[in-house]
């Protein structure tokens, strides 16, 4: 590991959103031309804290050093202008615009014509094939279309926009999340090139067989704070996985007191969905909580939607609910059919902001509430009541604006809007993102509540804890097929395992 001043020194960074302490005392260092991956579970604190170092969100304590110099961002311009570089999740090119002007994009270089500042497309086209060379894919057409590139050559694209502004750091968050193993392999190179040429690198990823191939040391947070800090080539998975994970999260759940479950609810059969899932089989029962885990791109953000009618038809496979053929071609037949669903999005796709608790509680089932060709206001009322007290949702009362209710109360209001007769599938994404750990538990509580009721119980999560502690039986999604099923008891690291690839993995 390179010795002398660090590239990046965060230290003791606190932030808090609402009096709620997010990040506390937490700490990063990265060394000049190192690849530091920086691992944690949902909600640990990786996101919040990228977002200090690259100035979208100012810190509350603590301070920064760029190659030893104290720093304060308070926009991403400025950490652009020193050098910090974030690669998001999902590609951000101009898909218009070539090779080149993508490369250059804000920092076109121009020569004057005629009087006038115009584009040097001849400097432009030959630093872009610099560029490109220097990483290792000068085969790249510079004045291609970006959107007529594969996925993964739009991402070197990202890459050699970076060292077009003199990146120093180079923050990569889950960039092989939409490749195949074989272009995972062409960012790797990459990587390999950067660290040649000094450039620093932070790894976000939940794949730890990437995690181990290409980093040089290991960052964990957990609730906020340092958990860890490992030498790759020195450590194991099981070390990692436990720093990640601990073992604090086991008071959040309630379990099921048997294994006494009804009939089959929704049975699923080789469904498929071009280029996100393949084969997917499984069955729910009355009673049950079936959780699926997945990493980002695994097919998790696909497979309840798909169950659920919004992606149309179900073009290959079969399934039944309630032992008739369901094959919804929209949202609405499914609702019909006797299914619910809850989105990850909920302040996009689950609640409307400026509407009541009560007109978002009976908002799917109006229907239900007309009476002699009017709307019974009183109808409403007392589904909206039953359920605020049913599921413990703090509020001022059914007219409250929903907007103004804590994340928590919103995501039992949207449970509660499915709670009628005739649903008896619940799928539920994301079910506990954005909510904090109280809230968490009660919804954990009243998903097992409502199990217990007989409704089959349908979860997908990202979330490994959740998806480990709230589960009667487990299913593992990896690149868009069943990687693993598991019986009640399984832990947060055999779920993990499981997305891995890679055999050894498996056998850690």
């Amino acid at each position: 590991m390179p010795s002398g001043t660090p590239r990046l020194q965060m230290q003791g960074i606190g932030k808090s959103f609402g009096g709620v302490p997010v990040l506390s005392q937490a700490d990063l260092v990265v060394e000049a031309g190192e690849v530091v991956a920086l691992l944690g579970s949902n909600g640990a604190g990786k996101s919040t804290l990228m977002k200090i170092l690259t100035g979208v969100y100012s810190r509350d304590q603590g301070s920064i050093l760029v190659d030893g110099q104290p720093v304060l961002f308070t926009a991403p311009s400025q950490a652009v202008a020193a050098g910090i570089r974030l690669l998001p999740q999902e590609i951000s090119v101009m898909p218009d615009m070539t090779v080149a002007e993508n490369i250059f994009l804000g920092e076109l270089p121009m020569k004057r014509s005629l009087g006038f500042s115009v584009v040097d497309d001849a400097v432009m086209r030959q630093r872009s094939r610099q560029l490109l060379d220097q990483l290792g894919f000068g085969s790249i057409d510079v004045d291609r279309p970006v959107k007529r590139l594969p996925v993964a050559e739009q991402r070197i694209v990202e890459i050699a926009r970076a060292l077009a502004g003199d990146a120093s750091v180079l923050i990569m968050d889950e960039p092989t999340a939409a490749l195949t193993e074989q272009e995972a392999q062409m960012i790797f190179r990459i990587i390999r090139r950067l660290k040649e040429q000094q450039v620093s690198v932070i790894y976000i990823s939940h794949h730890l067989s990437e995690v181990f191939e290409i980093s040089d040391s290991i960052a964990v947070l957990r609730d906020g704070r340092n958990a860890g800090t490992f030498i790759t080539a020195h450590t194991s998975r099981d070390e990692v996985l436990t720093a990640m994970l601990g073992n604090a999260v086991g008071d959040l759940y309630v379990t099921k007191a048997d294994d006494a479950f009804g009939k089959d609810v929704l049975t699923v059969a080789g469904l498929a969905v071009p280029d996100k899932l393949s084969d997917i089989s499984f069955s729910i029962r009355a009673g049950e909580i079936l959780g699926v885990f997945g990493l980002v791109g695994s097919g998790v953000e696909v497979l309840g939607r798909a169950l659920f009618g919004v992606l149309g038809p179900l073009q290959q496979g079969t399934a039944t609910l309630a032992g008739k053929p369901y094959h919804p071609r929209s949202p609405m037949e499914a609702k019909q059919a006797g299914a619910g669903f809850v989105a990850a999005e909920r302040k996009k796709e689950g609640i409307i902001a400026d509407l009541t608790v009560r007109e978002n509680i009976v908002l799917p089932f109006q229907e239900r509430f007309v009476h002699w060709g009017n709307v019974s206001r009183a109808a409403e009322d007392r589904q909206a009541k039953h359920w605020i007290q049913g599921l413990g949702i703090r509020t001022r009362g059914p007219e409250q604006r929903i907007r103004t209710l804590s994340g928590g109360n919103q995501q039992k209001v949207c449970i509660a809007r499915w709670l009628v007769d005739g649903i008896q599938l619940l799928i539920l994404e994301e079910p506990t993102r954005g909510v904090d750990v109280g809230a968490r538990k009660e919804i954990y509580a009243k998903l097992r509540d409502l199990a217990d009721r007989g409704f089959a119980v349908f979860v997908l999560s990202s979330d490994v804890e959740e998806v480990a502690g709230v589960s009667d039986r487990s299913l593992v999604l990896d690149r868009g097929r069943i990687a693993g099923s598991f019986s009640r008891g399984a832990m947060p690291a055999d779920l993990m395992a499981a997305t891995s690839s890679d055999p050894a993995f498996h056998d850690a």
